[in-house]
């Protein structure tokens, strides 16, 4: 029996535009199967009638450092940029709604970005609802849904932060006394055929197969399970979402449907809801994924190589006390005296600063790994620097360079063992081997052009390769 309050049911909807008639065309024949089950779950949230739907959305304003939640009066999104610009959508925020879970995410250390007019301004936003929104908006309106919402864009946060977001969500439900549904906006895997968007990737399958199984069975904890290699691999974007919606079903008995799965144009899209019908103490998984990360980051640190350490220690000096790290320690005979050093850090598997160089710039391979490290934490443009609350969190790499070279012949150049330079005059760009996505000698030298401010079709341009060597 479902409760009169609190999260009544929660869904997965995947987000293609081209589900929506006017912007599918003839291909919505194509996936006609996942049109037919989205509108089957949009139908199942209007019968429970809910005084408000939280709708994540891996595409809107996506922070290394917080989840998003969307404060404006009302919002609104059309699929202009995918050639219907009539097809507009228009919805009341449940502002009341959203402070509620802001505060009961405070309260269990999640942290929550207002969307903001400031936030706005300072990094160009927009408040308009993004397509992962728009798309499930769009069927749960075509059902009869006239109701409040509230936008949700996830965080890259490790996954107890995201889960416990949803419980966040349902604390507020319950306190407030709110009839809820959660809708997890997300496609899976990007990589199952050869001609997919992300290429292709035979873990992508397995990824599919994973998910779809947990989201049948209602198998809180088998979802949580999947490792962050395989989501990588499979080149997913609705992971987060999930768990994000998992959370929100914290502790609840579970009728689990999965109305559909199907994997045209090589991205998989699968439509699933949970229905929640009771509680059940034992399906409380938040404790237990907290103790997995801290697990999980003990074995990380008990494993570092010499360098990574030096680098970790000189990090969290400097965030801790402002101080350079002193006296230098001695490092292992078999590496070298001297070399270009890029410090990686990372945060949940997703990139939290990365500072190096290519030629060494001080006088031993430590002092180089000290004041990389130092800047990767505190002074890369792409990122906030890192406070001291996050540094129980990270986890480094070490990349020693060797000596730059002329390339002679790009045939001989390998994107996976060989990183590029590509210089002219005083612009230099540098791409390290091996990186996720980037599989071609072209493709390398066009993202190293770009890093340098270097045209795409300027080929006056000198070309060095090197290897790294990677320390964890």
């Amino acid at each position: 029996m479902n409760p009169e309050k609190g999260v009544a049911l929660t869904g997965l909807v995947p987000h293609p535009p081209l589900l929506i008639p006017r912007v599918g065309g003839k291909q919505i024949e194509e996936v006609l199967q996942t049109k037919e089950a989205v509108t089957q779950l949009a139908q199942a949230v209007v019968n429970v009638k809910p005084d408000v739907i939280v709708v994540i959305s891996p595409h809107g304003p996506v922070f290394q450092d917080g989840i998003v939640v969307n404060f404006a009066p009302t919002v609104e999104g059309d699929f202009a940029n995918f050639g219907a610009p009539e097809e507009k959508l228009q919805f009341i925020v449940d502002g009341l709604f959203a402070g509620a879970v802001q505060d009961e995410a405070e309260e269990l250390e999640v942290p929550i970005i207002p969307l903001t007019i400031d936030l706005v301004k300072r990094f160009r936003l927009t408040t308009g609802l993004d397509h992962g929104s728009l798309v499930p908006l769009y069927y749960l309106k075509k059902a009869g849904w006239h109701g409040k919402i509230v936008p949700v864009t996830m965080g890259i946060l490790p996954s107890d932060k995201l889960y416990s977001f949803g419980i966040a969500v349902q604390r507020a439900a319950q306190n407030l006394g709110r009839r809820v549904v959660v809708i997890a906006s997300g496609d899976l895997s990007h990589r199952l055929t050869p001609d997919a968007p992300n290429g292709f990737n035979p873990r992508g399958q397995e990824f599919d197969s994973a998910i779809t199984q947990a989201l049948e069975a209602g198998d809180v904890a088998n979802l949580l399970g999947i490792t962050p290699e395989l989501r990588e691999e499979a080149g997913e974007c609705g992971y987060r979402p999930l768990v994000m919606m998992a959370g929100a079903v914290d502790g609840y008995t579970l009728e689990p449907s999965l109305l559909s799965y199907e994997g045209p144009f090589g991205v998989g899209y699968g439509v699933a809801l949970w229905k929640t019908v009771g509680v059940d103490a034992s399906r409380r998984y938040l404790a237990g994924l907290q103790q997995q990360r801290q697990t999980y980051l003990a074995q990380v640190r008990q494993q570092e190589s010499p360098l990574v350490r030096l680098a970790r220690a000189a990090a969290e000096l400097y965030v801790e006390q402002q101080e350079i790290l002193s006296p230098i320690p001695d490092l292992p005979n078999n590496l070298p005296q001297q070399a270009g050093v890029f410090v990686t850090v990372k945060q949940a598997g997703n990139l939290r600063g990365c500072i190096g160089t290519f030629l060494p710039t001080q006088p031993s391979l430590a002092q180089e790994v000290i004041a990389n490290a130092i800047q990767a934490v505190s002074n890369d443009p792409r990122f906030e620097p890192v406070d001291r609350e996050e540094l129980a969190e990270l986890e480094y790499s070490v990349d020693v360079l060797s000596e730059p070279r002329e390339v002679q012949d790009l045939s001989q150049h390998d994107p996976k063992v060989h990183g590029i330079i590509v210089a002219k005059g005083e612009r230099r760009g540098l791409l390290l081997p091996d990186l996720e996505g980037v599989d071609t000698t072209e493709e390398q030298i066009a993202i190293a052009k770009r890093k340098a401010g270097i045209r795409p079709d300027d080929d006056d341009v000198a070309l060095a390769q090197f290897e790294v060597t990677r320390y964890q």
